[in-house]
């Protein structure tokens, strides 16, 4: 499967799992945050899976995402998209990271290394060109006054 396959089968599984109406009266939630909703009728929280595994991390520190997986019952396949999207850091010092998809070189979150990032900012460069943005002068010449001047009309 392909990465942008899976980047679609993560958010459609994500999305799925989150908890759209309350467990007690049915009624609509807001997102107060950090995974956590709210019932707008009964007041009643429920949390959805980033809840979960902030909550464990919160309460256990960090852990291997195989041991937060079973511990939660948040899927691996969930905790590894949580990583790629950047919702989720593997601690500095840690012995196992996740790979960059170019490069292969071992990175804390997210799906890119900086250098790749950055080789891939720099090669779009070229690619896009916008006729609305100007080039700044090098070399400007300061005018003596704040009038307008028209060429070839000397007064």
């Amino acid at each position: 499967m392909g990465k942008k396959e899976d980047i679609e089968k993560f958010e459609k599984e994500f999305l799925e799992r989150k908890p759209n109406r309350c467990s007690k009266c049915k009624g609509r939630l807001k997102y107060i945050g950090g995974g956590y909703y709210e019932c707008y009728d009964c007041g009643h929280q429920e949390i959805d899976d980033f809840g979960r595994i902030k909550d464990y991390i919160d309460e256990y520190g960090a852990a291997p995402a195989v041991v937060i997986s079973d511990n939660t019952g948040v899927p691996i396949e969930l905790v590894n998209g949580m990583l790629r999207e950047g919702r989720l850091e593997i601690p500095e010092g840690s012995s196992v990271y996740i790979k960059c998809e170019t490069c292969g070189c071992s990175i804390r979150y997210g799906r890119y290394c900086p250098d790749c990032i950055r080789n891939r900012t720099n090669s779009l460069k070229g690619v896009f060109f916008n006729p609305d943005v100007g080039e700044k002068p090098q070399h400007e010449v300061k005018t003596q006054d704040g009038r307008m001047h028209f060429l070839g009309f000397d007064k």
